[in-house]
């Protein structure tokens, strides 16, 4: 099977790996089949790896959102409040996406610790109102009425733009523990079914559910049973859904690691088999344990989306310390968030293992540790990239700390492609791609040359530069902005047709974020939009025709 960048897929999909140890990163096969002509009709090209890179003198440099000061949502209501035990009012991956049928930011998030689905909306993705709010009828901001003795854990929510069945245009999984008698918070939950005499142990399951509004949900079946901070996502590459399912590790029983199942109908496919669950993903020696805490670090979670012409892997690494050491302190587990990038959907590049969000172990902050991110990972708003984190304080009216209490929303803020750029640090470089296929005839560039230059030239398949597009005949760039055309001084791109190239771009005190041939002037790529944004059409940058 070839995808859309011409990566050949092997014929035994998903591949079959085993673990052999737990300390090295794993096997870069996969590369193998990055093509020596690759396609870049869809989405932006982004430098956060070698795949488009032929040759360059330019170092690669990583960078870091913003966090805002305070966070955006924040427990308040009787609910999120849970009689001031666990106060909670976040995604525990939940889902936080915008939708471009009614223009909202959306969140599904845990409203009280294990206990409610709450939802909220947005106009600006800062100020939210509650489902109480924009509806005085309801009774609080559930959107899955609660169950007695049923508590939830990890919950998924995906708006499917391509929903044959306007009834299963949002999708939803939700990990539930349910006992034979009443329980209303965490606190109360036996830690072992023994705990109650006479008592059956919990059933564990992850229920499916379906909306057409993302408000009124309907049961529409179960999974095959799995860990209980189990996600899904779509990966519009390969048309598949695919199930981050928490696994532990064959060679040690107590690391986390993740597992994959794809499928092609999210509601039929969902009852796969212990074989059909492919290993998938864990830390490695270079995630470096805290040095204060000192724990091995472990995989807690791996999140993912499309943006632009990537999937896009947040890798939620757990630092430490343990649940029992956590019970003692009354203190949040430690959890950082690292980004990891595919061109196949199933192995990732992890070019750094620096923190992309951290905890702030702050006694007392608001973001001291548990980070999470959201199911949709991220949003793209104007020149931004939003990236919405859950953290815990531990702060417990009622307890003084909790490990699970004191759960908030935080939102950190990038410049949209800013996950990577190509800079000649003031010397002057280039950089030269692979071969290339494209449908358009606009080459745009994100980049901040504001302090210097940037300009291009285009070569055939033989490295020969194409009469007119050389360097010398591009208007050089000094600009920064993250979409702006590069231009020749006599001939267009259209004038190529759909002719193979090679570009290389000249740097002169710049950085490159990324780079596009846009089929019409205004510089759409029609990539995806990750959890969507303002502007965009069904999760795509492109117009609504």
């Amino acid at each position: 099977m070839k995808l859309y960048n011409n990566v050949e897929l092997p014929k035994v999909w998903p591949p079959v790996y085993r673990e052999v140890n737990l300390d090295k990163p794993l096997p870069s096969e996969h590369r193998a089949y990055w093509p020596d002509v690759v396609d870049i009709s869809i989405g932006r090209q982004l430098f956060v790896d070698r795949f488009l890179i032929e040759y360059t003198d330019l170092s690669t440099v990583y960078h870091q959102p913003v966090l805002m000061e305070q966070p955006v949502f924040q427990p308040k209501t009787p609910l999120e409040m849970n009689d001031g035990y666990c106060t909670c009012a976040c995604p525990f991956n939940d889902g936080i996406f915008y939708d471009d049928a009614d223009k909202k930011f959306k969140m599904w998030y845990q409203a009280g610790w294990f206990d409610g689905i709450g939802y909220a909306e947005s106009a600006d993705g800062i100020h939210w109102q509650r489902l109480s709010e924009l509806d005085p009828s309801r009774k609080d901001d559930r959107v899955i009425p609660r169950q007695p003795g049923a508590l939830r854990d990890g919950s998924a929510v995906w708006i499917d733009y391509e929903a044959a069945d306007p009834d299963e245009r949002y999708k939803m999984l939700v990990f539930y523990r349910k006992y034979d008698f009443d329980v209303k918070y965490y606190h109360q939950m036996p830690k072992h079914f023994h705990d109650v005499p006479g008592s059956l142990p919990p059933l564990e399951t992850i229920q499916l559910y379906k909306s057409a509004n993302g408000i009124d949900w309907t049961e529409a079946g179960e999974t095959t049973l799995s860990g209980d901070n189990s996600t899904f996502f779509y990966n519009p590459f390969t048309r598949k859904w695919v199930f981050s399912l928490r696994t532990f590790s064959s060679l040690d029983g107590r690391v986390r690691t993740r597992g994959y199942y794809e499928t092609d109908d999210f509601f039929k496919g969902a009852k796969w088999k212990e074989e059909d669950v492919r290993f998938w993903a864990r830390t490695d020696i270079y995630d470096a344990p805290d040095p204060k805490l000192g724990y091995y670090t472990q995989l807690y979670n791996l999140d993912a989306t499309p943006y632009e012409s990537i999937m896009l892997g947040v890798y939620s690494v757990f630092m430490g310390p343990p649940n029992p050491i956590c019970e003692l302190t009354g203190t949040p587990k430690i959890n950082d968030l690292k980004l990891a990038f595919s061109r196949d959907g199933f192995h990732w590049e992890r070019p750094t293992y620096d923190n992309f969000i951290s905890s702030s172990r702050e006694p007392g902050s608001w973001n001291y540790g548990y980070a999470h991110s959201p199911n949709g990972v991220c949003l793209v708003v104007g020149d931004e990239l939003y990236f919405y984190v859950s953290f815990f304080s531990g702060q417990s009216p009622q307890f003084g700390t909790h490990e699970y209490s004191g759960g908030s929303v935080g939102l950190a803020k990038l410049r949209r492609d800013g996950f990577a750029s190509l800079t000649d640090e003031g010397k002057g470089g280039y950089i030269l791609t692979k071969k290339l296929q494209f449908q358009g005839s606009h080459l745009f560039v994100n980049v901040d040359s504001a302090a210097g230059a940037i300009c291009a030239e285009l070569l055939d398949e033989n490295y020969n530069v194409i009469d007119g597009f050389s360097r010398s005949d591009c208007i050089p760039l000094s600009v920064d902005s993250t979409q702006v055309q590069l231009l020749w001084k006599e001939r267009e791109l259209k004038e190529l047709g759909q002719r193979m190239i090679r570009i290389r771009f000249y740097l002169d005190n710049a950085h490159l974020y990324s780079f596009w041939i846009a089929r019409e002037s205004d510089g759409r790529s029609h990539g995806y939009m990750a959890a969507g944004g303002p502007g965009f059409h069904h999760g795509r940058d492109q117009l609504n025709k």
